[in-house]
């Protein structure tokens, strides 16, 4: 019992390393990334060990990783989701122009301008700085089948 209780803990480390390493790798600096690196792969080194021990048939050890997998990335996931900031986002929206005024009356609360391209399509620009500024956004694209494009700002360097 003890050796499956070592190997679930051990494995759910390891998924949780490893999807936070998997992050880190593409938004993380060059530091942070070959930190989290060395560290996952020195600690996988002792999961191997683990899992090629006797004492545990091979299905057991199969589920208690799809589990601690399930888990373990759905955890770093909902974390990572509730720690990300805002960020300024840019949507550029193309509708039809009849539906220029309900548009401009439904997101007078979010920062935006438009122009008339033609007597059929309307550009929009929103500046969402929040979440729940783009998902009104996105709900009203959605509602009018507009076309859109989106574009986070960015520091330049």
């Amino acid at each position: 019992m003890n050796t499956i209780l070592l190997f679930a803990l051990c494995t759910a480390v390891n998924v949780i390393l490893s999807t936070i390493k998997s992050i880190l790798t593409v938004k993380g600096g060059k530091l942070s990334a070959s930190f989290i690196n060395a560290l996952t792969y020195g600690f996988y080194s002792y999961v191997i060990v683990l899992t090629s021990a006797d004492g545990m048939p091979i299905w057991l050890k199969m589920a208690i990783t799809a589990v601690c997998n399930f888990i373990g990335v759905y955890l770093v996931k909902w974390i990572e989701e509730k720690a990300r900031k805002d960020k300024l986002w840019k949507v550029e929206l193309t509708v039809p122009t009849k539906y220029t005024n309900t548009i401009d009356f439904d997101l007078h609360d979010v920062p935006h301008s438009y122009i008339e391209l033609s007597d059929k399509h309307t550009l929009f620009n929103f500046y969402c700085a929040t979440q729940k500024e783009s998902a009104k956004v996105k709900a009203i694209a959605n509602q009018y089948e507009a076309k859109y494009f989106v574009a986070e700002s960015k520091n330049l360097e």
